[in-house]
């Protein structure tokens, strides 16, 4: 391709094509005519040699060339906008915004309390908005709609920046009086009751299927290596939720050690290891890389970092 013929306006055009996938909505969110936005297309397909967009009985459909182009595209715009904006330097004591974060209720419970203990001494001005993994979808933190996510998470578009938090290990949680602590072992455990609880990725969940132990997460899985399966009588998704069902009954809750740990001034609890070896859970933080060179957003990111490290 010849950098010459190349008006850098198509860029933003495919941009849009890709994520919109509909002409008519494209030229709306560019404020165009749809002849004017079917005119950037054909210079597209010239410009790169490929159809990009095919219509199917489905809508229109990017083809395989334009699905490696996407990401490029939108970290060759990033780029650009890097350049032409003004450089100013980012003050967190002044600075006036609202930071959108989705968080699972295990990283809004552990992580978020000791940020914001932070923000309200080093950037008063900043407020968060804490969305839940069903607020958001893939699209939305691609389109830079949200800041980040904060969860585990099973899969991650190439595209997406991401890092660590932490890792953590795991606890269990029962009522200081459940039968099992007289004698406390695998086979008392799995011979137990257990509350189910997990919320991986982002957008709206779906139903468990008890029998597929792969998809029920770390701990099912690691006690699958050993041939055995537990007696699940409650799934949730929210980790608050299920502790509270622990404290209340005689059913045993497996839960990542930091979450676990809020509990343990609670004289109806107790805490203990697991009777078995479940591997440790990785917290994650993902953005797009349409905020990758962002002063503020490059500043909360190490916000969160440290205070990860901290904890």
């Amino acid at each position: 391709m010849n950098l010459e013929r190349a008006d850098l306006n198509l860029l933003v055009y495919l941009d849009v094509l890709l994520r919109e996938r509909n002409v008519t909505r494209a030229a709306n969110q560019l404020g165009l005519s749809q002849p004017a936005m079917s005119n950037g297309l054909k210079r597209l397909r010239e410009l790169f040699d490929d159809p990009l967009l095919v219509r199917t009985r489905e809508g229109m459909m990017p083809t395989e060339r334009a699905l490696e182009l996407q990401p490029m595209v939108r970290e060759a715009l990033a780029a650009i906008d890097q350049v032409i904006q003004p450089n100013r330097d980012f003050s967190p004591a002044e600075a006036r915004r609202t930071f959108r974060i989705m968080a699972s209720d295990y990283a809004e419970s552990t992580l978020i309390p000791p940020l914001l203990k932070q923000l309200r001494v080093s950037a008063p001005g900043i407020s968060l908005d804490i969305m839940t993994p069903s607020d958001v979808s893939f699209v939305d933190v691609e389109q830079g709609k949200v800041d980040m996510v904060i969860n585990r998470f099973d899969s991650m578009p190439q595209s997406f920046h991401q890092a660590t938090i932490w890792s953590d290990s795991f606890s269990c949680v029962m009522r200081a009086d459940n039968p099992i602590l007289q004698d406390y072992n695998l086979d008392s455990y799995l011979r137990a009751q257990h509350i189910w609880v997990s919320k991986t990725g982002m957008g709206v969940g779906v139903g468990v299927n008890p029998e597929d132990v792969q998809r029920l997460g770390w701990v099912d899985e690691a006690i699958g290596r050993l041939g055995r399966k537990r007696d699940i009588s409650v799934f949730t998704r929210h980790y608050q939720v299920a502790m509270l069902l622990a404290e209340q009954s005689d059913l045993i809750v497996t839960v990542p050690t930091r979450m676990a740990q809020l509990a343990s001034s609670n004289p109806r609890v107790v805490l203990r290891d697991p009777p078995l070896k479940i591997p440790p859970l990785e917290l994650k933080m993902a953005w797009s890389p349409l905020l990758q060179q962002s002063a503020p957003h490059r500043w909360m990111r190490r916000l969160i970092l440290d205070v990860g490290r901290q904890l």
